[in-house]
């Protein structure tokens, strides 16, 4: 009797075993069935309906001993999990809560896929997870909620730490809130990972850096950095040239046009630089001037003097830049006023005539 009672309880250990299997194979069936519903048109309520009951199979087959220490129970799991919080625009705190059962899964389903057999349902479950995160980031950018946007960005970024695209959208998210170095952070990741307009981004983080930031020696460490990769920019060798005159180091600046220069004398943006190496010093010395007190004659003349000789240094190197590139407008309006100053009627009339022509 007692064998006989015995087998049968072994009997109901395997039956159960197997039916703890078994809602392994009903959330196989269960994601077939919402891929396939997931390429129709139907209701949110009744996608996530379908998506929650392939979830609660992986549920039942995680309580078992015998079958939770299987990999599909877990990539299932994941794959189910992910699917929800991708689907699910209206309930922020679901998609949330399903993102950090999809998460968990995913750990779990790696630790014991041995084989790899689950490889492509990972791999899946984690793309959905990302695209979620996205999907949130966009939906709150877009209801102008720039705080949790840069959350769901960063978390986008953290996911998929390879697309540029990710680090850009964070960036500018970032920029709408004044967060400014969670706005470099971003953009500098996206230069480093290689994104196509890296020149752009470099002007950005740059200028934050400098001005927003207020952080002058990571702002000069970009710089050079930006330099480096793009030599012919103007805004940055002119930039570069600004710091050597605010530092008083003229000549140093000047050093370095006059070797690029000499290396690349039809380059437009370095002929410019080096014109402003001579004319913001006049500049300089035309705020001094107005200081003067009108009595101050010789004072006033002897300043005089020496700003018309850096405008005249000056001069040549703007005209060259524009000769170069006649696109250079910025050239063509300092050249006008130092026409002006010098009262060089003709000079500036022509000049002004270009300008004009130029902004049409």
């Amino acid at each position: 009797m007692k064998k006989v009672l015995l087998s049968m309880l072994l009997l109901g250990a395997a039956t159960y075993a197997n039916a703890q299997k078994g809602e392994v194979s009903k959330a196989k069936n269960a994601w077939a069935l919402a891929k396939f519903a997931g390429a129709q048109t139907q209701p949110l309520e009744t996608t996530l309906k379908t998506l929650a009951e392939g979830l609660k199979n992986t549920d039942n087959a995680i309580a078992n001993e015998k079958s939770k220490t299987m990999p599909e129970a877990w990539s299932y799991r994941a794959l189910f999990a992910s699917r929800i919080s991708f689907v699910d625009s209206l309930n922020v705190q679901n998609a949330l809560a399903n993102d950090k059962i999809a998460e968990e899964a995913i750990v779990k389903a790696k630790e014991l896929d041995t084989k790899g057999a689950e490889k492509e349902n990972i791999s899946e479950a984690e793309l959905t997870l990302s695209n979620a995160a996205r999907n949130r980031a966009i939906f709150a950018y877009n209801k102008k909620d720039y705080k949790s946007a840069l959350e769901f960005f960063n978390q986008v970024t953290a996911k998929n730490p390879t697309d540029t695209a990710n680090f850009v959208n964070a960036g500018v998210t970032a920029k709408q809130i004044e967060n400014y170095p969670e706005m470099v952070r971003n953009f500098k990741s996206a230069i480093q990972l290689g994104y196509k307009d890296g020149e752009s981004l470099y002007s950005e983080v740059i200028s934050t850096t400098f001005e927003k930031v207020k952080d002058t020696v990571a702002g000069t460490a970009l710089l050079e950095e930006a330099i480096a990769k793009y030599p012919e920019n103007p805004y940055f060798v002119g930039m570069q040239t600004d710091l050597y005159i605010k530092k008083g180091n003229i000549a140093k600046s000047q050093e370095l046009l006059a070797k690029l220069i000499a290396k690349d004398g039809k380059n437009a943006a370095y002929q410019y630089a080096m014109g402003d190496t001579y004319y913001k010093q006049a500049l300089d010395l035309q705020g001094k001037r107005n200081a003067i007190d009108a009595k101050k004659k010789k004072e006033f003349d002897a300043i005089t003097t020496k700003m018309t000789g850096f405008i005249d240094q000056a001069l040549p190197y703007y005209k060259k830049a524009y000769e170069l590139d006649p696109k250079m407008t910025s050239a063509l309006e300092n050249l006008k006023i130092i026409y002006a100053f010098k009262d060089d009627k003709v000079n500036y009339e022509a000049t002004k005539k270009l300008l004009d022509a130029a902004k049409q």
